[in-house]
Formats: structure tokens, sequence, C-alpha cells
């Protein structure tokens, strides 16, 4: 099935929140990093693509109605240019709460990979530490006026790419009336499903925030 949604934001802007909204409004499944350890064959995938061959996309999301957060985010453009008819998604959040946020949460983990024997899930941090620390922020996603600018840049890239009738930029504060009206959607009758704070990833991994 061709994606009906793209998500072009990074990690640490509500990205699971939106996979869980998006699923509800029947845009499911949807694809986030987790998708990494949940489907066997998604990591061999992002392991090639990661090393620099060229993606088949219709392969890559075979299963799926939309894609949010990374590895798939790093790839923005030349899958909103495959799914042509796709809607773009774009979480923005405080870069600062960003950059605070990415500190106590994924960036920690995915340097874990390096002290791993090898593992599929070393495999897959491997893979998310190459996309997103290496390739994306060229090694110094621990740097807050290098990596913020980075996150400056890369929104305005989406907002001056996209054409503006394709495009939502949204909060996830805003909840679902944004969403819903983008998606031409029904609001549904329950409450917005905010989700993966920072307070509990890091309670997940035992780290204070």
């Amino acid at each position: 099935m061709p994606l009906k949604v793209v998500g072009a934001a990074f990690g640490r802007t509500g990205t699971k929140s939106i996979k869980l909204a998006l699923e509800k409004l029947g845009f499911g499944p949807c694809h986030h990093m987790f998708e990494l350890g949940d489907n066997p064959k998604q990591s061999p995938l992002w392991q090639e693509i990661a090393r620099g061959e060229k993606p088949e996309w219709d392969k890559v999301f075979a299963d799926y109605q939309a894609s949010v957060d990374w590895p798939s985010a790093r790839y923005w453009r030349e899958i909103a240019e495959h799914f042509s008819d796709a809607k773009v998604l774009l979480t923005i959040r405080d870069e600062d709460s960003w950059f605070d946020s990415v500190q106590r949460t994924i960036l920690p983990v995915m340097r874990d990979h390096i002290e791993m024997p090898a593992s599929p899930r070393r495999d897959r941090l491997a893979v998310a530490y190459e996309i997103i620390v290496n390739q994306t922020f060229q090694g110094r996603m621990d740097e807050r006026e290098y990596a913020t600018q980075i996150y400056r840049e890369y929104v305005a890239e989406v907002r001056r790419t996209i054409a503006p009738e394709r495009l939502l930029a949204y909060e996830v504060s805003q909840g679902w009336a944004p969403l819903c009206a983008f998606l031409e959607v029904p609001v549904p009758d329950e409450a917005f499903p905010f989700t993966n704070t920072t307070q509990q990833f890091a309670s997940r991994l035992g780290r204070s925030d």
C-alpha cells in the first residue's frame, strides 16, 4: 500500500504520540523507529540504507500507511517525492527543549551500542547511530549550538520544499483538531494520545530527568 502520510520531523518532537494518533485515525500501521525492533523485516532494510544502498521505498513501507520519526525522517524528501500523493506532517518543538530531551533519551541509548556484544539490538542501535548521529548531525548531536542549528535549518528546508497545501507544521500540544482538519477526518471522541515524554523515557531507562 502506498504511504498516505509522510512524517518529516526529527524524533523527540512528539512522534510516538503522532504514531498512535495516526493509527487511531485510520492511517495505520504507522512506521516509527520502534519498528526496527518490532518488525523483523525492517532492521536489515535500514542497515542497507545506512550503508548508502539505494532504498526500495515500496518494499520498506509495504506494510504501512504512514511514517514518522527517524530513521525515515532522514529521507523525508525522497520519500515525499516517491509517494507524491501523500500528505507531509512536520511536528515541531522549541529547539532547546528538543535538544534537552534528546540528551536525556535517545542519544544515550544509541551510544550504548558501542559497548554491546553482537546482537540484533546492537545492530538496530548501530543503524540508528549511523543515520541520526553521524549522517544527520556529523557526530555532533551533543553540541547544543550545532544541533539546534541543524534542527532550525531542517525545519526551514521542509517548509520551503513542501507545498503549503500538502504540509502541516504542528505541535502535538495542539491535539486532534489541526491534525484531523489536515487529514480530513473526524475528531475522535477521546483524549489525544500524549505519550513517551522525556520523563517517561528516562524512567524506563532508570535515568533521572
